[in-house]
């Protein structure tokens, strides 16, 4: 297994059917896990910007399928799978709520010394889509 320190450039878009999208962009440093088997895992903190300071966020790359897995103040797990409806829950220090993804595009492109992810997606909470959703993630090594 390969760890590295990396800076990730994270763009998320909301887009609601009313409105402008909400965007939020956030630089932060992180962790590139390479594992044997081929997995590739993103892990962050969260901050203020987000809205989730108090979260960790992973991203576990690995085939045609990536999790995202949110643990802390917010804990959650979206599996994207283009072409396929996932459902799982989501913990808020709101309440909890059954939400499905449905992904419309996924790829990716990352080796050892960084890449993209690309995701794109709408939510469903109880079955009401709310949204079109995409997440941008370009990964650097630190120091270059």
């Amino acid at each position: 297994m390969i760890e590295k320190n990396v800076i990730l450039f994270v763009r998320g878009e909301q887009q609601f059917e009313q409105g402008e999208p909400e965007v939020t962009e956030l630089m932060t440093e992180g962790v590139m896990t390479l594992a044997e088997d081929g997995e590739i895992t993103l892990t962050y903190q969260e901050t203020e910007l987000t809205g989730m300071e108090g979260t960790t966020t992973a991203f576990s790359i690995r085939d045609d399928t990536v999790a995202l897995t949110r643990t802390g103040l917010i804990n959650s797990q979206l599996v994207f799978q283009r072409g396929r409806r996932n459902s799982s829950l989501y913990e808020t220090p709101w309440g909890t709520m059954q939400v499905d993804v449905f992904t419309n595009r996924l790829v990716y492109q990352l080796d050892s010394r960084g890449g993209v992810l690309e995701i794109k997606f709408s939510i469903s909470v109880d079955h009401q889509v709310t949204g079109e959703n995409q997440f941008k993630i370009r990964v650097r090594e630190s120091g270059r």
